[in-house]
């Protein structure tokens, strides 16, 4: 029987290229999202995937839809965080609103998902979660605290839940991708792009978004039981650790 896989933010760019790959994996996919309703039936048309509407920085929708997934698709034996936000600006002019807001929803979140999922996954001996995180959780990034902060701590969740499940087949991992080839950063200026961003990747190019699925399919098969607690950097060589 396929295995059941759940991706948040999973209708819209590197979400949607991990939703496409897991079901090309042979995975039965949900995707949830979070407002763009356009964008999500689109992608179902394309895909045949399953779409899903909550908030994630809500722990009472997330028991909702979690709930309705596995009712409709089965219980969840991967659950893909993926879904994240940014609100952008200098940590002394930055409001309370823009912390709270990508806190919950970068970090929070994956409290909320998990939960909902974790004593299944231990029940059945069974289980990937697979966090992604970034680049600027590990090196930090101007006019982004809230964001670092938040993905700093995705890496920390990671490490401290792979511990207390590994002796139950349940594995946690992150990927922290570099700077990807997606709207967000499409929309920024050519010259920004080619003069300040592009000169700091080694492989001098921005990574694809298949590329970050490629490697979530990766752990999330069963024959990567052994890899837990483990950061996978994807960002072309531009921050080794």
């Amino acid at each position: 029987m396929a295995r059941v896989a759940l991706v948040t933010g999973g209708t819209r760019g590197i979400g949607a290229a991990i939703s496409k790959a897991l079901k090309a994996a042979g995975y039965k996919v949900a995707a949830s999202y979070a407002g763009n309703d356009a964008a999500a039936e689109k992608f179902k048309a394309e895909t045949g995937i399953n779409v899903y509407k909550w908030d994630v920085s809500s722990f009472d929708g997330c028991a909702e839809g979690v709930k309705k997934v596995e009712a409709e698709v089965g219980p969840v034996d991967v659950l893909v965080n993926n879904a994240g936000i940014t609100k952008d600006g200098a940590f002394h002019k930055m409001s309370v609103e823009q912390w709270n807001a990508v806190i919950g929803t970068n970090l929070g979140s994956l409290f909320n998902m998990s939960r909902q999922v974790i004593e299944g996954m231990r029940a059945r001996k069974f289980g990937r979660i697979i966090n992604i995180s970034s680049i600027n959780g590990q090196k930090g990034q101007f006019g982004q605290v809230n964001y670092s902060a938040a993905k700093a701590g995705e890496i920390g969740f990671t490490k401290a839940l792979a511990l207390e499940n590994a002796k139950g087949g349940v594995t946690v991992n992150a990927i922290c991708p570099g700077y990807i080839n997606t709207e967000m950063v499409q929309a920024v200026p050519k010259d920004v792009l080619e003069k300040a961003i592009l000169p700091l990747i080694p492989i001098g190019r921005l990574g694809e978004p298949e590329e970050i699925a490629r490697a979530v399919v990766f752990l999330a098969a069963d024959e990567a039981g052994a890899i837990t607690g483990s950061t996978l950097s994807v960002n072309g060589g531009q921050y080794m650790v």
